[in-house]
């Protein structure tokens, strides 16, 4: 189990990046949390099999394509804290 922590650039808020995340990692299997920044960014934490979490990002830079200009991300193992997958402020 892997952890990804990601950093999301580009017009990703106020266009349902955060619950077309949260569907995703539902469907994926994937636990963690997904936050806007107050700097425009949106954060990323999630933790699964790196398989799905590697599903999740192709899935996300597909369909906000136009939206995304630069994703930052960093890997380890996963910390297994989370128990489901949350929108968080």
């Amino acid at each position: 189990m892997k952890q990804l922590h990601a950093y999301f650039n580009g017009r990703v808020q106020g266009v349902g990046f955060r619950y077309t995340t949260a569907d995703l990692a539902d469907e994926l299997g994937i636990v963690g949390w997904i936050r806007n920044l107050p700097d425009g960014r949106v954060e990323l934490l999630a933790e699964g099999k790196e398989e799905k979490l590697n599903d999740l990002l192709k899935q996300l830079k597909k369909y906000f394509r136009d939206r995304i200009t630069n994703v930052e991300t960093n890997w380890s193992d996963a910390s297994g804290e989370f128990s489901s997958f949350d929108i968080t402020h």
